[in-house]
């Protein structure tokens, strides 16, 4: 009689080249089960999921393509560091700097989940890139001018055994803000690390950059 033990269903089969051949089947596609990390882009998805794999590939292209950053002539420098350095981007700036950071505005709403909704004052908004010495885009933050705003609420972060169960966590969790508005002169509309770079205080330097 058949019965299953660690994932390797054992039989009693006449046929020995016919049960060593489900054997390999079973072990194959048991290597394919389950979400992974792609090493390039970083964007989790679940393996064999037609789907996933879809904008997986979509998200892998646009990703390659728009942190791409073959410098600038004039570039408004604001800092620099031993792992980089953080550029700014005015909505007067010339269009080859717009459109690319048009292009990385795109990835990273596609990224953290955004609607591809246009910026409430695009002419008073500040773009911050942070530069990778391999000349990557590996960090972005947009700022744009408020009136009010509303304080956000810290969600306490659970205890986690893995990097990917933290990344899951910071894209599934719900943001929370008080209902009371407080006066404000500048709102942050998005800021993004790329995955495999945060923990590197990226996002607090260019925050810092931001405040100057």
């Amino acid at each position: 009689m058949p019965f299953l033990l660690a994932g390797f269903l054992i039989a009693h089969m006449e046929d020995q080249q016919t049960c060593t051949f489900s054997k390999k089947i079973l072990d194959g596609g048991q290597k394919r089960f389950g979400a992974i990390s792609c090493n390039i882009c970083g964007m989790l998805y679940t393996v064999s999921n037609p789907e996933d794999e879809t904008q997986h590939l979509l998200f892998h292209n646009q990703f390659i393509s728009a942190v791409k950053y073959v410098g600038w002539k004039k570039e408004r420098i604001l800092a620099e560091y031993p792992d980089g350095k953080i550029i700014m981007v005015l909505p007067d700036d010339p269009k080859y700097a717009l459109k690319k950071v048009e292009e990385i505005r795109e990835m990273v709403d596609n990224d953290l989940g955004f609607q591809q909704t246009p910026l409430m004052c695009y002419s008073r908004t500040k773009t911050l890139l942070f530069i990778s010495n391999d000349k990557k885009v590996i960090g972005c933050l947009i700022a744009e001018h408020i009136q009010w705003g509303y304080r956000v609420i810290e969600e306490k972060v659970p205890e986690v055994s893995s990097e990917n169960e933290k990344v899951i966590f910071e894209r599934q969790k719900a943001w929370c803000c008080s209902t009371s508005p407080e006066p404000a002169i500048c709102g942050i509309s998005r800021i993004w690390v790329f995955s495999m770079m945060r923990r590197k205080k990226i996002a607090s330097r260019m925050i810092e950059c931001l405040s100057i």
